[in-house]
């Protein structure tokens, strides 16, 4: 129990250390793994350690290998911006929705929208898909269905970015929590001018991200596909 209250205490003060809660070293992160991750990865090595110590070796092994999939998960690997007239993925994961009629959940809009899911095994930072200004930014409180299903783009837990790219046109990206997912972090607010690839957020542990795209929009992905965040298309703006 002392062991735990250690840890537990000392999470909060390595948050301040590893800056973990300023937006600005997190958009702008250039270590190899996002910066709320580090808390995970270092208290996972001082536990493996202190197991190891006091000769417990059973939960030696299972603390390291927690710390090593921590080490996995929060993995953020740089990734030029490739140039182009077409909007990018906002996540890595797997197209598993293509809707030419659906609407936005802050406006009521009709648009074009773009599922794509992340497992467990995906990086979990998320990116600017087109670059614009940030107009609105709702936070819906919800459950946690598996991400997959349909019913998870209004009945789970999610964060909706409403992005102006030109006057007029908007798109707008719903970050969802999932059945593991239990934590949605965004790291912009509105008023700000986002640059197309920068890093916005991140969802711990499975999740998924809708796109909401004007309805004249040329999809250049197509179900099943596997997408990476910041790099491959997603769709064309037609005039």
């Amino acid at each position: 129990m002392v062991i735990v209250l250690i840890l537990i205490n000392g999470a909060y003060m390595l948050e301040d250390i590893f800056k973990a809660k300023i937006p600005y070293y997190n958009i702008h992160n250039r270590l190899p793994l996002a910066r709320p991750g580090l808390i995970f990865i270092l208290i996972g090595l001082i536990a493996t350690f202190i197991f190891l110590c006091f000769g417990f070796y059973c939960l030696t092994a299972i603390f390291l290998f927690l710390t090593a999939f921590s080490a996995y998960f929060f993995r953020d690997p740089n990734r030029p911006t490739p140039p182009g007239n077409f909007g990018l993925s906002p996540c890595d994961g797997k197209v598993i929705r293509i809707e030419p009629e659906s609407f936005c959940p802050l406006t009521g809009r009709e648009t074009l929208k773009v599922s794509i899911f992340m497992n467990l095994f995906s990086v979990h930072v998320n990116r600017v898909p087109v670059a614009g200004d940030i107009v609105r930014q709702d936070y819906f409180k919800g459950v946690f269905f598996n991400a997959s299903f349909d019913k998870a783009s209004e009945k789970n837990e999610r964060n909706a970015i409403m992005l102006e790219t030109a006057p007029g046109q908007y798109v707008s990206m719903v970050q969802i929590a999932g059945l593991v997912a239990r934590r949605i972090v965004s790291w912009v607010e509105p008023g700000q001018t986002l640059r197309r690839g920068q890093r916005f957020g991140m969802i711990r542990f499975g999740s998924r991200v809708d796109l909401h795209l004007p309805r004249n929009s040329e999809i250049m992905v197509t179900l099943g596909q596997k997408v990476l965040a910041g790099w491959s298309p997603i769709w064309r703006q037609n005039d």
